[in-house]
């Protein structure tokens, strides 16, 4: 059997386990997070539908699915130009937005420092990228990427159209990747992770259907890190995807740099909600001695959550926990 045709059999497999994952998602609940006053789309999406959450308020706003899982929504549609590349190579992805005339979008509104945030993840969640493409003249996004493992990747844009009404969406796309594939287990639940030499402690709950607070506390050498450097207008960013469908849910810290109360580490303090029970890979990004670092974690949460303080205890030796973040686990940030 052929590379290709390996590829398209598993592609076929995953198909039916992932449609099985978010019909149990959707029954449960829509994807729900914070409310975010006075700020778009790059915000906590309370769904695909473009929802806006806050970094901390009450409440949120219904939708029908959560984000990422379609094409498209809303009157807007993800046209991916590059729909397959080869795994280690460093290669353009190309891609276009476009309204519900067909026509592509080249107006958009800046949402922390950027007109758009490009995640890219693979299936397993074993790679995670968080992109900042380039938009030219006629509305044609694109961006260097190297993915270094062959498999199915989701693309995500999260973006906010300049346009009367227009709310903050993620939309996403299946991205193949050429290559010699090699599905890798989804990590261990672990409260730490460590990646160039920094320890990141996840305390906190994340609950199904109900807000939570997530924490969490950089350190170097055993020292707390006090002068983490803003990075996208916040002093970190988290991505959290549920493992199956990769339904998509990005929340920023509550507080942000300058706003007189929030401090620069050592702790970064979330507001999400999970769409339901069941394992999930959040991804943080935090800048630091002038480089972007991500830090990922794996979480189980049940009918009543997931207390994450100690979830390492009985998950060591799994290979993922304090030496995870090395090589693909330690993202890619391009702007």
């Amino acid at each position: 059997m052929n590379t290709a045709t390996k590829i398209a059999t598993f592609g076929a497999a995953l198909a039916a386990t992932f449609g099985v994952a978010f019909g149990v998602g959707t029954g449960v609940g829509p994807l729900d997070a914070e409310p975010e006053s006075g700020k778009g789309g790059h915000g906590a999406h309370a769904g695909s539908d473009g929802g806006k959450g806050s970094d901390g308020g009450s409440g949120g706003a219904a939708a029908s699915q959560p984000g990422g899982l379609a094409t498209t929504e809303g009157g807007y549609a993800l046209d991916l130009k590059t729909p397959r590349v080869e795994e280690g190579r460093s290669e353009e992805l190309r891609f276009v937005v476009r309204d519900s005339r067909g026509k592509a979008v080249t107006a958009y509104k800046t949402e922390h420092d950027k007109e758009m945030h490009l995640i890219v993840a693979s299936r397993d969640l074993s790679t995670f990228r968080h992109l900042h493409p380039e938009r030219a003249a006629d509305g044609t996004w694109s961006t260097e990427a190297e993915l270094p493992r062959a498999g199915d990747y989701r693309v995500f844009a999260d973006f906010t159209p300049r346009a009367k009404g227009a709310e903050g969406l993620t939309l996403g796309a299946d991205l193949a990747v050429g290559g010699e594939y090699g599905p890798q287990p989804l990590p261990g639940p672990s409260a730490k992770a460590t990646v160039d030499g920094y320890d990141v402690r996840l305390d906190g709950t994340l609950r199904p259907g109900k807000a939570g607070e997530l924490k969490l506390k950089v350190s170097k050498d055993g020292k707390p890190v006090t002068d983490l450097q803003p990075y996208l207008a916040a002093y970190g960013h988290l991505v959290a995807l549920r493992s199956g469908d990769l339904a998509y849910l990005h929340v920023h810290p509550n507080g942000e740099p300058g706003d007189g109360k929030t401090k620069a580490g050592p702790g970064i303090s979330f507001s999400a909600t999970a769409p339901s029970a069941g394992s999930y890979r959040l991804f943080l990004d935090f800048k630091h001695e002038g480089k972007v670092r991500t830090a990922a974690f794996t979480v189980r949460t049940g009918g009543d959550g997931a207390a994450l303080a100690g979830e390492e205890k009985g998950e060591k030796g799994d290979g993922h926990g304090k030496g995870s973040q090395k090589g693909e686990q330690s993202g890619e940030h391009t702007h």
